[in-house]
């Protein structure tokens, strides 16, 4: 370089997941733990070794260089212990990491997290709606092939994660897959088996990378200009996931409904609709609501919205179950967690899952 590069600082909060799995004696996938920083200062994309004497880097810390710009990315990788399969992912570990974040908000230009991607959705819907007045970017990132295979997808994912938290900008959690950058609280896994495997059916990418890197500003969150960085940590796990199936039995949602759950996300059918002769199902629904269980809806269809468009629909309305028009499932249930952690009131619970919090629904009127 000929002159001085201007050195941006990300933290990496590894967590688990695919991108640093190892094959064991059985020749299937499992956490690998102490062995991914190592393979990731070999690779000189990842760490480039005449940057870090150049700028005298510490040895926990590595450096790549930003191409077609004057900036070099400074970062560290703290890895969790023990490492995590995603579907082992709950709420005490979401508010580890925003914990993390938090106690170390001041000190880094932007934040990546390596995540596994089976869960990934449900983690990045929660940390969007953790923080309040996000002014830095977290992106959270993985892999479908392990970095310690060949080819894989990681390497790609990671530099052009610690890329976006460092330089873009973009005031919100997202998450970062086969070049494409999406609101956290957006995304859905649509394969299992496909490298391209994350989607945003509902809005559109917030970046891209090409041949260019393309940042849609009309996409993204404004900054905050206002309050410091608020993290709410204290998230209810009694709340719920009850897909509407032809066969559901009132006995079923009795159960499902016990007396412990506060929360309810129903995924119902096409626009939001159910039964609308099963009076014994709106019955019990109705009874739920009462005794203040906060139940919202969400469509089974992958595009769309829930809408007044149906009579099957409208009883829902009546009886008091909340429209969360085009959210994922994903979003609604994280979305709950937080709102009923928050606040204890049913009626204060409602107001605010009404209430757009980090663009993660459109309200059609």
């Amino acid at each position: 370089m000929s002159e001085p590069a201007e050195l941006r600082k990300v933290l990496v909060l590894y967590t688990g997941g695919t991108i640093g799995m190892k094959r064991n004696h059985q020749g299937v996938l499992v956490p690998a733990p102490d062995v991914l920083t190592g393979k990731i200062k070999t690779c000189p994309e990842l760490h480039d070794l005449d940057l870090a004497r150049i700028y005298s880097v510490r040895n926990h810390e590595l450096i790549t260089r930003v191409s077609s710009s004057n900036k070099a990315i400074v970062y560290q990788i703290r890895e969790y212990h023990p490492l995590l399969d995603s579907c082992n992912m709950t709420p005490k570990e979401w508010v580890i990491i925003a914990k993390n974040i938090e106690e170390n908000y001041n000190d880094f230009d932007g934040f990546v997290i390596l995540s596994g991607t089976d869960t990934m959705a449900f983690t990045a819907s929660a940390l969007s709606f953790m923080f309040k007045n996000l002014q830095k970017p977290i992106i959270i990132t993985g892999a479908q092939i392990p970095i310690f295979d060949n080819p894989s997808d990681a390497k790609n994912h990671i530099l052009s994660a610690l890329v976006f938290a460092s330089c873009s900008d973009i005031p919100e959690v997202c998450v970062y897959f086969s070049n494409k950058l999406f609101r956290g609280n957006r995304v859905k896994k649509m394969s299992c088996s496909q490298l391209d495997c994350f989607d945003s059916p509902n809005y559109p990418v917030l970046a891209e990378i090409g041949f260019n890197c393309r940042i849609y500003r009309h996409n993204t969150l404004p900054r905050s200009e206002r309050g410091h960085l608020m993290v709410c940590t204290n998230l209810c796990e009694r709340v719920g996931i009850l897909y509407i199936f032809p066969t559901l039995t009132r006995t079923q949602l009795l159960s499902f409904l016990e007396p412990t759950l506060e929360g309810v996300v129903l995924i119902t059918y096409g626009a939001g609709n159910i039964p609308s002769h099963r009076q014994d199902l709106l019955d019990v629904l109705r009874n739920a609501v009462g005794r203040g269980v906060t139940v919202v809806s969400v469509t089974q269809c992958i595009k769309g919205s829930v809408g007044l468009y149906y009579e099957t629909g409208k009883c829902l309305e009546e009886i008091g179950v909340i429209s969360c028009y085009d959210m994922t499932v994903e979003a609604a249930y994280a979305k709950l967690v937080v709102v009923c952690g928050m606040v204890s009131q049913s009626e204060e619970r409602a107001e605010l899952m009404k209430q757009v919090f980090r663009g993660e629904m459109t309200i059609q009127h």
